[in-house]
């Protein structure tokens, strides 16, 4: 089974459970996420089937939108309500107003220390492994982007937000910091993705369904493959082309837009490579899938 499929990932299962159990419903063994969800997290969690698990490569810069609650008086060690209380539990002072000003720090591009309980990668180890084998992680600073970061109500100790922001931002370390400036500690407390790039809530499959719907249905939930990648534009080659397109060889394409990149179909709905423009129509296939 080839293609894409968004996932709506449930509370406590990790990314990879989501790999195990869409493996296990279409008995495709080539399955692989587009960006981890923490276990606490809900949401979207697009997942590559099959030979177009190569195309991950392309996905990597997609912008993110989460909605979810932080809860205000306590920090914790990774951040989040799965975590160690970290540090004195204290009142939160403050109302919704003053809170949404702090807010305000947090738009636009800025360095953001991921946390040391987080996937990202120290000389090819994740720092969540060496903090709990209680070895030093340094995680360095990396810039990112908060398109949009608001607080939309306040229940006693427990505010609302929602947020949107580029590739690599944690949103566990926007509570984090956020708490600090309110002068209480703070931690998350829920998260829910209801955007990745292009793939919405609206397009997700949750577990339960992928126990009902057979590989058919599953296969009939799958993004479209001229939906994917909207950056790049779409040919349509005849079955010569297609056939030096398969055996690595550059070729003149129907006229398309300046972009870098272009995916190249066999047909209606097969996609057979990611090819970057050379000069003019002339092609190279960069990564062939079919």
């Amino acid at each position: 089974m080839n293609g894409l499929l968004v996932l709506d990932k449930p509370q406590g299962a990790t990314s990879h459970d989501c790999v195990y159990a869409v493996r296990r419903a279409t008995g495709e063994k080539s399955v692989g996420h587009l960006g981890t969800l923490d276990p606490m997290a809900t949401g979207v969690l697009p997942l590559l089937l099959g030979k177009y698990t190569r195309l991950a490569q392309f996905f990597g810069a997609a912008e993110k939108s989460y909605t979810g609650t932080i809860r205000f008086g306590w920090a914790t060690d990774t951040y989040d309500a799965d975590g160690e209380v970290a540090g004195e539990r204290k009142s939160l002072g403050l109302g919704l107003e003053d809170l949404r000003g702090l807010a305000t720090k947090f738009h636009g591009v800025m360095q953001q220390t991921p946390p040391v309980f987080s996937a990202k990668k120290l000389k090819g180890v994740p720092a969540y492994k060496l903090a709990r084998a209680g070895r030093p992680v340094d995680v360095k600073p990396v810039q990112i982007e908060i398109v949009e970061f608001e607080l939309t109500g306040l229940a006693e100790d427990v505010a609302e937000f929602k947020m949107t922001v580029s590739a690599g931002g944690y949103v566990r370390s926007v509570a984090h910091e956020l708490g600090q400036m309110a002068g209480c500690g703070a931690h998350l407390a829920s998260l829910r993705r209801t955007q990745a790039g292009v793939f919405g809530l609206e397009q997700a499959v949750t577990v339960e369904e992928l126990r009902t719907l057979g590989v058919g249905g599953i296969a009939e939930r799958m993004i479209p493959l001229r939906a994917l990648l909207p950056e790049m534009p779409s040919v349509t080659v005849d079955a010569e082309t297609a056939g030096r397109i398969r055996n690595g060889m550059a070729v003149n394409v129907p006229e398309y837009s300046n972009s870098a990149r272009v995916k190249v179909f066999a047909n209606a709905t097969e996609l057979i490579a990611i090819a970057r423009r050379l000069a003019g129509t002339l092609v190279q296939p960069e990564i062939v899938v079919g």
